[in-house]
This record gives C-alpha cells, sequence and structure tokens, in this order.
C-alpha cells in the first residue's frame, strides 16, 4: 500500500466501523451521494452495494486508476481536488460522505457550505478534535470560530469516536464522525462577510469581553439594544447572538 503524506492519507481498514458508518448514513437506491477521498473503497463498497447514484472525487491518480479496475462503470470517478470543485453542477439534495484527509479538513467544509442549499447531508470522518469544535456548545472552551459558521448553515452531531488502530497507517491523533444537516429554515445574516468578520475578530481576542472585542463593530449601546450583556466573552454568545450583531453592523454600514 503506497500513503502519500501531502495527500494527508490514512485508509480506514477498520470493518466494524464501516458497518456503522453504512447504518448512520442509511443510503437509498434514489439518493445522490458524493464520496470525498473514497481510498481505496473501504466506505465505497456499501455506497455501491446501495445502488445509488454515486460520484467519487479522488485526487491520487494511481488509486484513481485502482478505483476504476474495482469498479468498473457502475460509478463516476472524478480525479482532482475536492476543492476545486463547483458542487452545483451535480445536482440538488446531494449526501456527500467522506474520510476527509485532515489537512484540508477545514478549508473543505467552508468550501461544501456554500452549498447548503442543494445538500441533504453530510457524513464525514474528521479529526475528534475538529469534531467537538464543529459540535461545541455555548460556553465551553471548544466553542469557537469553527463553531458559529458551522452551526449557522448545519445541526452538527457528533455519531462516534474512531481510535487510531482503525486506520492504516495509523494517524497521532483520533478521529470521529459526525453529521452535518442544513438547517430547513435557517435565520439569515444580511451579509455573510460581516457575520465572518465579526466572528473572526471575537475569537482573535477571546479572553476580553464583547464590550471590547467587537468594539470595531458595534458600542456599548447597540450591544445593549440587541439585549447584550457587554461584561460577556466571545464563547459565551449563541449564533443567533452573533446573527444580531452581524445584522446590526451591517445596517449602520449601509
Amino acid at each position: 500500500m503506497v500513503v502519500r503524506k501531502r495527500f494527508g492519507q490514512h485508509f480506514l481498514n477498520d470493518k466494524s466501523v464501516i458497518a456503522r458508518i453504512a447504518k448512520v448514513v442509511d443510503v437509498l437506491p434514489e439518493n445522490n451521494v458524493i464520496e470525498i477521498g473514497p481510498g481505496h473503497g473501504a466506505i465505497t463498497d456499501f455506497l455501491v452495494s446501495s445502488d445509488c447514484h454515486l460520484r467519487l472525487i479522488e485526487i491520487d491518480k494511481n488509486l484513481v486508476l485502482k478505483l476504476k479496475q474495482r469498479f468498473g462503470t457502475h460509478i463516476d470517478i472524478l480525479t482532482g481536488d475536492a476543492l476545486k470543485f463547483d458542487y452545483k453542477k451535480f445536482g440538488k439534495s446531494l449526501r456527500v460522505i467522506g474520510n476527509l484527509p485532515y489537512n484540508i479538513s477545514t478549508p473543505l467544509l467552508f468550501k461544501l457550505y456554500k452549498y447548503v442549499d442543494q445538500i441533504q447531508d453530510m457524513t464525514f470522518m474528521l479529526q475528534k478534535e475538529v469534531v467537538d469544535r464543529l459540535c461545541a456548545r455555548c460556553g465551553t472552551k471548544n466553542y469557537g470560530r469553527l463553531t458559529i459558521m458551522t452551526q449557522y448553515y448545519c445541526i452538527a452531531e457528533k455519531i462516534f469516536d474512531v481510535a487510531p488502530t482503525s486506520f492504516s497507517p495509523k494517524p497521532k491523533v483520533h478521529s470521529a464522525v459526525v453529521k452535518l444537516t442544513p438547517h430547513k429554515n435557517p435565520t439569515q445574516s444580511k451579509n455573510l462577510e460581516c457575520l465572518q468578520n465579526i466572528v473572526t475578530g471575537a475569537f482573535s481576542q477571546r479572553r476580553k469581553t464583547i464590550r471590547n472585542s467587537l468594539k470595531p463593530w458595534l458600542n456599548e449601546e447597540e450591544l445593549g439594544s440587541i439585549g447584550l450583556d457587554t461584561s460577556l466573552r466571545p464563547q459565551e454568545l449563541s449564533v443567533n447572538d452573533y446573527i444580531k450583531c452581524a445584522n446590526l453592523a451591517w445596517e449602520h454600514q449601509s
């Protein structure tokens, strides 16, 4: 087995973990599925057996050849970087699945969030630390920028942890499976860039109160006008609190 470090490859080979993922995903024949980073096809096997409409995205050309030999013409195998695809062309009600390379997981998540209007759900194997941040609750140590922006778009649910021994080669960190389901009726920010800037600014000064960390956008009186205690710290504001801050700041800029 050839492993390319630049692709962050750790191949899932634990059949019990694969079976648990299959149960969680519960793919149906009518589903429109994309698997990112299929590797040697451990998860692909159960996707193919479901008879769904399946596409694979794999950057490693050697693995693409092996996947084509293994699965033949049953599925579409696309060669390329998952960060560079236009997911609009894959249609609606997408179900996205993957054992994501840890070195691209966060930028890939932010890429996919741009397409939530056409995504049904996403189920990923990620570094446990990242999953804990995605699913963190307001007021906890893991709650931060990644939490806010993820939960702005999706309901994030940690499914189960996975030990390093389930992979080859063994990663130095633990992993976890997470399910991300886009909100059906999301609370919209009036300007997404403004929301992103406020969240980034707040958590770059995590120990400061919002009276200070949000000063570039809103003063103390304005924060009070939307019901916020200015002595709170960034991790104590909910996703909706940040949306309210961004909407008020955007109104003042417009």
